[in-house]
Formats: C-alpha cells, structure tokens, sequence
C-alpha cells in the first residue's frame, strides 16, 4: 500500500517512520510533549538552538551579495574595473546559486540537514579569505578582479544552503503553532543580511578594509554550525514524518509524470505552484537586484554613496519589523489565509515598484524612502508567507523552496544584465541615468503579479496535520477516573 491508499499515513508504524525520516538523531534533549494526551508528536528545546546557528549563517551568507552595491563606484576607482563588472560581482552568485539550489533538497535528502549546512560553511569562509587576498595591492587589476570573483563563486555556495534551507528546517522541528513564525525568521535572515551589508560596506573604511571586514565576520559565523543538528527523534507533526521527497520528486508530479511514492498535487495546486513560482520569483528578483544597482540608480541623480545605502537598508529594515509582528498572527490567528493575503499584498507592491519610475529623481529623497519602506513591509511579510504556501500545496518543503529561490536569482541574472544594458551614456542627463532600467523592472513586476488574482492557494498540508493530529489524540486510551480525578 502506498501514501495514495494511505494519504493520511494512518497505517504507517512511528517505528518506519522515524527510521526512513532521519539520518542522524541528535543526542537526547529536554522534551515537550505537543499534546499531552499524546506521545506521538514532540517538541524540542534543542529545536531554538539550531535556530539561532541557522540565523547567524543565513544573515552572514547574505551580506554578500549587496555588498558591492553601495560601492560600485569606489571599487571602479579602487580597482581600475568597470561598473559592469562590478555588477558580476553580484551576478555570478545568482548564476552559482541556480545549480546549488537545485542540487540542495538532493543532498537533505541523502545526507540530512546537518551535512549540508556543513558545507555551508566551509565554502563560507573559504569564500571570505579567497575574497581578501584579492585587495593585496601589489596584485594586478585582472589578478585582484579574479580573486574577487572566485570568492563570491563561493559565496555563491554558501548563501542558497542557509537561505533553501528554512522551510525545510521549520517543517522538520516545528509543529503547527510555529511554523510559520520559524519559515520568518529563517527566512528574514538572509535580508538581514544584505540590509545589514548595505548600510556596513560604504562606512566601515575603503574599499579593501570594507572587505576585510566581510571576511571577520565570515570566520566568526562559520563556527555557528555545530548548533544544528540533523532532526528530532520524534517529529513534531505528520508532515514532518515523512521522508523529504526531493525535488526530482516535485518536478515529476508538476510535470504530471509523479511516481507512486511521490506526494500528489492536483491540477489546481499545480497552477497555484506555477503563479507562486513566477510572483515569487519577479518580487524577490526585484529587490536583490535594487541592493545590487542601489548606487547605479541613485547616484547619478545627485544622491550619494551613504544615502545609497540607507535607502536599501530601508527596504529590508522595514519589511524585517512588519515580517516580525505579523509571522505569529499567520500561526494563530489568521493560519488558513495565506492566499488571501497574498492577493491583498502583491498588488501594492507591484505598484510601488512602477511608482518607482517617477520616485527616483533629484531632491526628492523623502518619497524614495517612503516607496522602499512600502515595498519592504509588503514584500518581506509576504517572503514566509509565500514559502509556506508554496509548502502547503507541494507537501514538499525542501523542493518547494529549492525552486522559488532557483527562480528568484534566474530572473535576477535576467534583470541585472536587462538593467545594465539600459543604463543611459555618459551625455544623457543625468549621465548614466537608470530611468530605462526602472521602467522595464516595474513593468515586468506588475505584469506577473497580476497572476495573484487567479490564486486558490488550498493549505493541504495544514489540514494534514490536523486531522492527523485530532486523529492522533482520539485513539490515545483514555485514563481512569481515579487516575484522573475526574468524577
């Protein structure tokens, strides 16, 4: 019998279970029981633990993607390179991220959680030292420029473990109360990251201090990985039960070629899929490449390097404090409308990106810090929200997220270089002026955030969980009334 004639797994044995969901059990912790007229589902203390190493890796990882944005125009006089290819500082870790996101939910798969954050790593502070040996100033421009690049080849790595990484995690050790708030903070992180990358870059000295800077704090993040372990003894709900089915898997059943073994999808939950995958993709796309060409758009309109920096950090600063109050309402409060408020969010932030077009002059300051923090509120209270969704009509946490953040930086390598070939010369006015280069991104983002009106968006998973877990409760024997003390 397979988990088509068993969709709920009520005729699985926890023995199976846990013996084809986890690789290597973490040692013996403190446990909370879910229920307590249960003792199939627990909750671990340990699960906080891994949380925070996950957190500072994410938020560290981040940083390095944004960080030449602020500073393209130094690191042009610095290094003797052209904007262009300071640009391919940032796209090549959009380019390496497409491979290793994909490859990310094979490796959970085979080795666990552990294994692949440990690779994380590793690669993180490879990639930080390779980076600082690139600003020796005895080195050539083309010498210095390669080591550059090869660092954040590595960076590349590093960033999609910890960044694919969060919904599978919080599926893995959180039950239904706090999952989406766990999906949050995962999630935010790596925003953090580059919010805090930002505002660091431009103020922590010249160029190649800057980068000195980047790399201590790699080699202190990197160390956060022995917090995390692999997974619980005891799974904290049905989903968390089964066995990661890995991307292949998803691919499979989008393409309606799905395997016995594969979770199902009906046609609707595909189409939701297929709109998340694309919203997701064009809104996240929109703000990583915004931190990457911050200065290249703000710049030859009179701003400077700083204020460059403020007005990204704005963006994510904002949206991290929205994301942080309303994560627990969508567990406890408002749990099964995730695609309602997609539907509400989406279209405000399509048209504060095209209002963007008219925003982004001289002396007008004021309304671009005021369209950064709209978008930031809307688009980062949507990233969990959007991951989870996306696990709700998948029941496939690590393959699901694999993809959106593959089509995240596929789009991002697409509006980097759209955006760069847009760029005006130097006799427009203002010289190099990216009025083009906001024109096609808000067009483009308010063209397939539309789709969002068509969303359905069904939480199956969480109705899973439940009756599982209500049918879980209901076949506990019941205490006797002296046991009790009931009458």
């Amino acid at each position: 019998m397979d988990d088509r004639d068993d969709p709920l797994g009520f005729m699985s044995s926890s023995v199976e279970v846990k013996k084809d969901s986890y690789d290597e059990p973490p040692p013996t912790t403190e446990v909370i029981s879910v229920h307590s007229d249960s003792s199939e589902y627990r909750l671990y203390r340990r699960r906080f633990v891994g949380m925070v190493g996950l957190v500072v890796l994410n938020v560290v990882s981040g940083m390095t993607w944004p960080w030449f944005g602020p500073i393209s125009n130094d690191m042009v006089a610095e290094f003797s390179i052209t904007l262009d290819e300071v640009n391919w500082l940032g796209n090549i870790m959009a380019c390496v991220y497409l491979p290793v996101s994909v490859l990310i939910p094979e490796v959970i798969k085979r080795y666990g959680i552990r294994r692949c954050c440990d690779i994380g790593a590793v690669a993180l502070l490879i990639s930080a030292w390779i980076r600082y040996s690139g600003t020796v100033r005895s080195l050539p421009s083309g010498g210095a420029y390669a080591l550059l690049f090869l660092g954040q080849v590595f960076s590349a790595i590093a960033q999609p473990i910890f960044q694919v990484m969060g919904p599978k995690y919080s599926e893995t050790w959180f039950d239904l109360n706090g999952r989406t708030t766990a999906t949050m903070v995962l999630s935010i992180a790596n925003p953090i990251g580059g919010a805090l990358g930002q505002l660091l870059s431009p103020i922590v000295g010249d160029t190649r201090q800057s980068i000195l800077v980047l790399g201590i704090m790699s080699s202190v993040a990197a160390p956060f990985v022995f917090l995390i372990d692999a997974a619980p003894p005891t799974p904290p709900t049905y989903s968390a039960s089964k066995k990661a089915p890995g991307i292949l898997s998803l691919l499979r059943v989008m393409f309606n070629k799905a395997q016995p073994t594969d979770p199902s999808m009906t046609g609707r939950e595909r189409i939701d899929f297929t709109i998340i995958f694309f919203v997701f993709a064009a809104l996240s796309s929109a703000v990583n490449v915004f931190g990457i060409l911050t200065g290249e758009i703000l710049q030859p309109v009179g701003y400077s390097s700083d204020t460059a920096g403020f007005v990204g950090a704005t963006l994510i600063l904002s949206g991290i404090v929205a994301a942080i109050i309303t994560a627990p309402l969508f567990d406890r409060v408002f749990t099964s409308h995730l695609a309602i408020t997609s539907k509400v969010l989406v279209p405000i932030i399509a048209v504060a990106w095209l209002s963007c077009i008219w925003a982004v002059k001289p002396h007008n300051v004021g309304a671009i810090y005021a369209l950064c923090a709209i978008i930031g509120v809307a688009s980062v209270t949507m990233l969990p929200v959007a991951l989870e969704l996306a696990c709700e009509v998948t029941r496939n946490a690590d393959g699901s997220s694999a993809l959106l953040w593959f089509a995240c930086n596929g789009l991002a390598i697409v509006f980097i270089l759209v955006e760069g070939a847009l760029r005006e010369g130097p006799d427009a006015s203002p010289p190099l002026n990216m009025r083009r280069a906001l024109i096609f991104s808000g067009t483009v983002v308010m063209t397939i955030c539309s789709s969002v009106f068509f969303l359905q968006g069904r939480q199956t998973r969480k109705q899973l969980d439940q009756e599982k877990r209500r049918r879980s409760i209901s076949l506990q024997p019941r205490q006797p009334a002296e046991a009790t003390g009931e009458p």
